[in-house]
């Protein structure tokens, strides 16, 4: 009987510990669903939608990468894919107003008047603010707390230029995948970018939108978006298990993607109505155009839109740094080239689009690239090298947020140098040693490694791709590779140069002795002078007023007299001009480090078999 009665206190105690261990299950399930709900609504910024499923995990596919092209950098990859479970239908979105609930501060002390406290609570909310918002700058590079407040929906003000807005389409433009690659980005720009796309591509051209997450670790990247993702039609979500960076992610959408033109754009960008058609006309009449809307400007702080004025080109230096140029307006020449597209010797990467077979055939991106940096030039050269082209196209614009800063850091910041690294190395011939000139931490790299691009290089082999001396003289003039020229027909005592593409002949031949005279031609009879701003050649010799010197570190030709420096003002191409007249594309400047001021004193021809 003792025996019977400890085995029924057990058997008793054994039922309470399981049913307080239940009752700490349920706890803990509501406790966790309730605050998911709190998340989603935090992050949900345009209307009171509540998207509840009863598993995420339903909602996501694993991909073997087994089913992906045979690109290296991609097969060891497991990927996550999250399609639509809307059938045509997109949500009843309220375009309201992203707002920011900042935290109210305590009770009220009795003791003060409540006009009092409401002064001292907006002050607090004020500082607040101000700290929330410096907080989002430098996580982000840009003002996230603006941006918040700001809906998903805003449309941007018209800036096409009135000719586009009668331009005729064909109807039957190829459709388009939007490839966009996050990593760590701001819901709100984000999803902004999104929305802004669904809301101004037709839907007859609009093949898909693939969101491809690049190892995002913030939280409301992860179950939240996949939930909002699946109620928008024609939206995808991939999510890469790890850091592939810009070239590796776009590279990964294009694999995923089925439309026959791929829209690659960043993840911070806001389109203007009418911005896809005029890109893929240009793509469908020459499927080996690629091309790039006017990129216009967000401002980081204040989130205003700025119109970038046309005509603008990409170009770079000859440290490989990327900048957008602006010339001198086409329009007051042409009426009909305000709304013609400019052929571009590079382009950048905020939005680029490109026929899918094209690009794939080309090489894609290269997979050797790290994380980010340069891919858009090593895209540039090569599409151009190897029988593509490039241009941006005046009647299609698309706004890109500035950053105050990149919102994260290289892990050490070699990995952008490496980056040039690989392009020198393998598109531009005997002229990397310019750029290793100019950049002299990449020098010191090259020196201790060497980039394997064997792959690459049997890629430009097999596409018979031109070398780099073609593409210089081609296409590259103002601030990049143009020579100073001075053609023989001129007046023979002198006058204004001009810049050309380099071409080794002895129109561009200068020598810079110890003397400081800077002598042109093979007789050297003629010298750099200057008449009033403008750069001249007069006879030789020469005053003192005609001493120059080299910064070579630099690359910069002052005038010794002035101190000021030698920029080259106007377009890189051939001008037919008269000794007297006021013509000319050189002139002094006050010394910056601009590009159009960088020279070098060594003849810029690749040697014979490069």
């Amino acid at each position: 009987m003792r025996s019977w009665g400890r085995a029924v206190v057990r058997r008793r105690m054994l039922c309470l510990w399981l049913l307080l261990l239940g009752f700490a299950l349920v706890t803990l399930t509501l406790s966790v669903l309730l605050n998911r709900d709190k998340t989603h609504s935090r992050h949900n910024p345009d209307g009171p939608l509540l998207l509840r499923f009863s598993s995420p995990l339903d909602l996501e596919v694993m991909v073997d990468s087994r089913d992906l092209p045979p690109l290296k950098s991609l097969q060891e990859d497991q990927l996550l894919l999250v399609a639509s479970t809307q059938d045509n239908r997109s949500p009843p979105l309220k375009k309201g107003t992203y707002k920011v609930l900042l935290a109210r501060g305590a009770n009220k002390d009795n003791s003060a008047t409540d006009g009092d406290m409401d002064k001292e609570e907006r002050f607090l909310l004020e500082g607040l603010e101000k700290e929330t918002e410096q907080a989002a700058v430098m996580k982000h590079g840009f003002n996230e707390v603006v941006s918040e407040k700001i809906s998903l929906h805003r449309r941007l003000p018209e800036a096409r230029h009135p000719g586009c807005l009668g331009e005729q389409y064909s109807e039957s433009l190829p459709s388009a995948s939007v490839v966009i690659c996050f990593h760590d980005e701001a819901w709100s720009t984000l999803l902004r970018t999104v929305h802004s796309v669904l809301h101004t591509a037709p839907k007859q051209y609009l093949h898909e939108v693939l969101l491809v997450d690049d190892l995002s670790q913030q939280g409301h990247l992860k179950s939240v978006l996949s939930e909002y993702v699946s109620h928008l039609d024609g939206v995808r979500l991939i999510r890469s298990t790890k850091r592939l960076g810009v070239s590796g992610c776009r590279a990964l959408g294009a694999t995923r993607a089925a439309g026959a033109v791929l829209v690659f754009m960043d993840s911070h960008c806001e389109c203007q109505k009418g911005w896809l058609e005029p890109l893929l006309e240009r793509v469908a009449q020459d499927r080996t155009r690629v091309v790039s809307p006017i990129i216009d400007v967000i401002d980081w702080k204040t989130f205003q839109y700025n119109a970038t004025r046309w005509p603008v080109r990409g170009v770079f230096d000859w440290k490989l740094d990327f900048y957008w140029e602006s010339k001198s307006p086409l329009q007051d020449q042409d009426p009909d080239s305000a709304v013609q597209p400019l052929k571009s010797p590079v382009l950048g990467g905020e939005v680029l689009a490109v026929d899918r077979h094209f690009f794939q055939r080309t090489g894609a991106y290269d997979p050797g690239m790290l994380l980010w940096g340069a891919e858009q030039i090593e895209l540039s050269i090569r599409v151009w090298s190897c029988s593509g082209s490039m241009e941006v196209v005046p009647c299609s614009r698309v706004a890109h947020l500035s950053h105050h800063h990149v919102p994260y850091r290289f892990p050490d910041q070699e990995l952008l140098q490496r980056n040039k690294i690989r392009v020198a190395d393998t598109w531009m011939d005997a002229y990397r040693k310019i750029f290793y000139r100019r950049n002299t931490l990449a020098h010191f790299i090259r020196q201790s490694e060497s980039p394997n691009i064997t792959e690459r290089l049997r890629l430009k082999s097999n596409l018979g791709c031109r070398n780099f001396h073609w593409y210089l003289t081609t296409l590259y003039n103002v601030g990049t590779g143009s020579c100073a020229d001075y053609h023989q027909g001129q007046e023979p005592r002198g006058g204004p140069m001009n810049t050309a593409p380099c071409s080794g002949t002895g129109s561009q031949h200068y020598d810079l002795n110890s003397e400081g005279e800077v002598r042109w031609g093979p007789m050297g009879s003629l010298c750099l002078d200057t008449r009033g701003e403008r750069v001249v050649l007069s006879p030789c010799p020469t005053t003192g007023t005609l001493k120059w010197k080299f910064i070579k570190l630099r690359g910069q030709l002052i005038h010794q007299r002035s101190q000021l420096c030698v920029e080259a003002v106007n377009e890189g191409v051939p001008q037919e001009v008269d000794a007297h007249s006021s013509t000319g594309d050189l002139f002094l400047r006050p010394c910056t480090h601009h590009p159009r001021q960088q020279w070098h004193f060594e003849q810029l021809v690749a040697p014979q078999g490069a």
